[in-house]
């Protein structure tokens, strides 16, 4: 298997796994910020996010057969999870973007989304059970990581996984919010947990954005985290200028500063015209020797989602 943080990483496209449909119900437009499972018999699961005719979205999921470049995809489950109630943090909608498992039990973390009067949106992080029957329950109508001293915006995008006996969260967080929708800061965090429940927002920005290298980025977000076998982390993010594009860094000490390393992560050959414009959203995964990406094209997921290969 290629290390991801070795001199340069090229994908290589193997296609669009999933193209939205244009119809109506509770799947209207969009697949968004794909997210996988792989299970202990390398069985592979996609999670989305779609899209309502109110622009709400909802959870939507996808078994796909992955053999080197090939792939298969089978049946479209969904919905499996739902917007809360009025009021509730996740009303105006739900996106997975971690899961992890705790013995026979699997959890999905999300972002819950609120459309703002004075701002686009506001979200945070839920905690939901995936239940036999591939739907999802919440633990809690609250949030499990809100709004704090530390994070006093928005914050979403959780990645999660058990490193040094604990429970490690990386997450999107904004710095402020201007008069304008694309005007922010969105940096990426840290949180930490011995249950994966309670959890402690740690101070300090471990991905900032890029500065004076690069003067326009105003965004990192959708952290996607493995660990090599060396004991070092390899972090997979968007990062927007306006347009997406995508964003690598590495950790040598367990996560608690990151080296940003943009300009080695490449993708191979002429872009199809559904990723003709950004390429956005990545989740990063090893199957049977082989290192995969998901990724969003054009549109936040307008166009759909597809999978490369390192």
């Amino acid at each position: 298997m290629a290390m991801a943080n070795e001199s340069k990483q090229v994908w290589r496209r193997l296609g669009r796994v999933i193209e939205p449909r244009s119809g109506s119900g509770w799947w209207v437009s969009h697949a968004s910020y794909p997210t996988v499972l792989v299970g202990a018999d390398e069985s592979v699961s996609i999670f989305y996010s779609v899209r309502d005719a109110d622009n709400k979205s909802s959870l939507a999921r996808v078994d796909i057969f992955i053999d080197g470049d090939r792939f298969e995809t089978g049946e479209i489950r969904g919905p499996l999870f739902r917007p809360g109630p009025r009021g509730a943090f996740d009303a105006d909608g739900v996106t997975v973007t971690s899961l992890i498992r705790r013995g026979e039990r699997l959890f999905a973390y999300y972002l819950g989304w609120t459309i703002g009067a004075h701002v686009p949106f506001t979200n945070f992080i839920g905690l939901a059970e995936v239940l036999e029957d591939g739907t999802l329950e919440r633990l809690s109508p609250a949030p499990v990581v809100g709004r704090s001293r530390e994070n006093p915006f928005t914050l979403g995008y959780p990645w999660v996984m058990e490193l040094a006996g604990e429970y490690r969260m990386w997450f999107g967080s904004h710095l402020f919010w201007g008069s304008s929708g694309l005007e922010m800061n969105h940096v990426i965090k840290q949180a930490r947990s011995l249950d994966g429940i309670e959890w402690e927002q740690m101070p300090g920005v471990v991905v900032p954005l890029a500065g004076q290298l690069d003067p326009s980025e105003f965004a990192v977000s959708r952290p996607s985290v493995l660990q090599e076998a060396n004991g070092a982390l390899s972090m997979w993010y968007a990062r927007r200028n306006p347009n997406y594009r995508l964003g690598h860094a590495v950790s040598v000490n367990g996560g608690k500063s990151w080296q940003r390393m943009d300009d080695r992560v490449t993708m191979e050959g002429q872009p199809d015209p559904w990723e003709r414009t950004e390429i956005t959203y990545p989740c990063v995964f090893d199957l049977k020797g082989n290192r995969y990406m998901l990724y969003n094209g054009d549109g936040y997921g307008r166009t759909g989602f597809g999978l490369a290969r390192l």
